[in-house]
């Protein structure tokens, strides 16, 4: 008799991605098949769901049905109880994950890494932890990250007046788009700095931005109460605006100040 001791058990969390949003879609894929079946294993349910539940972000964004069921037994219960049907099922667990792979897929987008590697580079107090902010609450708290947008763009434009020592040449009063008008000047960014038409209008918009930026802010943003019986409430797609808005503008002032600074 002999013993072939290289075929070693299969372990389903040892095959699981590293990848954040591929170990999601794991989680998902795997739901589908429980929903016929009860398809999952127990292991790598519940170590994906501590994952995402540990996470303050993706916590609130994971379906209801595997924060509230702890383990798989309970998950099969849920969806017997659901609807009698497989594919309903599977329907029900992949419109429930949409908006945690969606968070997952598009926060770290290509334009968040350029401006993220931008401020690290300009090295500013308080900017990056602004820029984190305004990335994290995108889907989560709409109304914290148009704050942290604005909160971003503010201390960009103070940093850039600041003077060789790093003393403010501005008010402690002045509001975002009066920083961002002295920031621009300062930067030769003022539409009445220049006489081509074509330019005069692209950064008139841009102080337009600032200024939507500004009253969005005082308007729908946590800093202020919201009052009256049908206050506003920004929705994700608000947010995702305001902090893609913020951070080009952020970013346009930073390299406008590096390559003037390089001359």
């Amino acid at each position: 008799m002999s013993f072939d001791f290289d075929d070693e058990p299969f372990d389903p969390v040892a095959e699981l991605p590293t990848d954040k949003l591929e170990r999601a879609m794991a989680l998902r894929d795997g739901l589908v098949a429980h929903c016929a079946d009860g398809g999952i294993d127990e292991k790598v349910y519940r170590l994906l769901r501590r994952e995402f539940m540990k996470d303050p972000t993706t916590s609130k964004l994971l379906p209801r049905f595997v924060r509230t069921n702890q383990d798989t037994g309970a998950l099969w219960s849920y969806f017997k109880g659901y609807h009698k049907s497989w594919e309903p099922r599977r329907q029900h667990v992949r419109a429930e994950f949409v908006p945690l792979i969606d968070f997952l897929e598009f926060a770290g987008a290509p334009v968040d890494a350029i401006a993220s590697e931008a401020f690290e580079r300009f090295d500013a107090s308080g900017i990056e932890e602004a820029w984190s902010r305004a990335l994290m609450r995108r889907e989560t708290d709409p109304a914290g990250a148009i704050t942290a947008a604005r909160t971003l763009l503010e201390s960009v434009c103070k940093h850039i007046l600041e003077d060789d020592e790093g003393n403010p040449t501005y008010g402690a009063n002045d509001d975002l788009p009066k920083l961002y008008r002295q920031a621009a000047e300062k930067l030769n960014l003022a539409p009445s700095q220049h006489s081509e038409d074509v330019f005069k209008r692209i950064l008139g918009s841009a102080s337009s931005v600032v200024e939507g930026l500004g009253t969005l802010r005082n308007k729908v943003g946590d800093a202020h109460a919201n009052s009256g019986r049908r206050p506003i409430r920004p929705a994700s797609r608000h947010a995702a605006l305001a902090v893609n808005m913020a951070g080009a503008m952020a970013l346009f002032l930073i390299e406008t100040a590096e390559a003037k600074d390089a001359n």
